[in-house]
């Protein structure tokens, strides 16, 4: 029986194992520092579909198919995947012909480390053999949907991240990879009361903060406990206010912290402002480029963190303030 440990951790009794990833991109991740870990890339990112939402399920479909391929299998017991369009469309129609038990999941950016956390459960508890957990954005759709029309030509403030068209997959399994998920936290929704729809990264800090403080104390750890501490998709904002959290709350240096938010695009070549961000961030730079580090013996435990604002159009319009969440699941090898 998997054990529910004070803070909200579920320390896993079979820990399951990651066995391979796959990531797919657009253009703008193409010209990235984390170029080399794409798959396959789009230059006018519709992955020859002819509209930005069509292009974001075929994203999803062939991160899946670069997965499956590494893993040496044709299929999984469970789907768990999500996306940032309404009622998780890309997902939905990405899978619907899998012929798999799919689950659809909304955690906004937090979607990827949610469905590994479920994932996690559900293997452990031997109710699945294999499962696939994908994710993806789309910097068009998301645009169209959550801001402006792209020719409208807003203007965009320091604190605003990019929101990453890509999608990443991952499958999980009972039997040998390369590594296990030994704990996983289900985070508490945290809200400060920040608006600003164009200011993640302080809304979602405190619920980053909550949640791996949570594990920290639950499994008895500290940050150079882990080879690395990993978030997404705070970007540079929301991970110094992270850090500034722990100094003032804990006094808690955190210096082995990155953020998918600040990797997967470079700061000085590319204008992202504050960073990444979309569900489809963190899917693409942990399926890939941190699923090798640790594959090939750099990181051998990592605290992986996603944080998500679980808002909305209509409610930024209505003025309400934006409720956050963050997962948190540890890999040891």
């Amino acid at each position: 029986m998997n054990i529910h440990l004070q803070n909200g951790t579920i320390k896993l009794e079979n820990p399951p194992y990651f066995i391979a990833g796959g990531a797919v991109g657009g253009q703008k991740e193409s010209e990235g520092p984390l170029c080399d870990f794409l798959d396959e890339f789009s230059s006018d990112g519709r992955f020859d579909r002819d509209t930005w939402e069509k292009a974001e399920s075929e994203m999803q479909k062939h991160a899946l198919y670069f997965a499956l391929n590494r893993a040496n299998l044709d299929k999984v017991d469970f789907i768990f995947s999500g996306d940032l369009l309404n009622q998780c469309t890309a997902s939905a129609f990405a899978h619907r012909e899998s012929n798999t038990s799919y689950v659809g999941l909304y955690g906004a950016c937090s979607t990827f480390v949610e469905g590994l956390c479920l994932s996690s459960v559900f293997l452990s508890s031997q109710s699945a053999e294999h499962t696939a957990i994908s994710a993806s954005s789309h910097f068009c759709s998301a645009e169209r949907q959550y801001r402006y029309p792209l020719n409208y030509g807003g203007q965009r403030p320091p604190t605003a991240q990019w929101t990453v068209t890509g999608a990443g997959a991952v499958i999980m399994g009972r039997e040998r990879g390369i590594a296990r998920a030994t704990h996983v936290n289900f985070g508490k929704i945290v809200d400060m009361g920040i608006k600003d729809a164009n200011n993640m990264g302080a809304a979602m800090a405190p619920a980053a903060f909550e949640t791996i403080n949570a594990i920290f104390k639950d499994t008895n750890t500290k940050p150079n406990d882990y080879d690395l501490i990993v978030t997404g998709d705070l970007g540079f904002l929301g991970k110094k206010l992270l850090c500034d959290l722990f100094k003032k709350e804990e006094n808690i240096e955190i210096p082995n912290i990155i953020d998918c938010g600040e990797e997967i695009f470079s700061k000085s070549a590319q204008d992202v402002h504050s960073g990444a961000s979309g569900a489809g961030c963190s899917a693409c730079v942990f399926s890939r480029f941190i699923l090798e580090q640790i594959k090939d013996g750099r990181w051998k435990k990592v605290l992986f963190a996603g944080t998500g604002a679980l808002l909305s159009p209509l409610s930024t319009q209505q003025g309400e303030s934006i409720p956050c969440i963050c997962h948190g699941i540890v890999i040891e090898v």
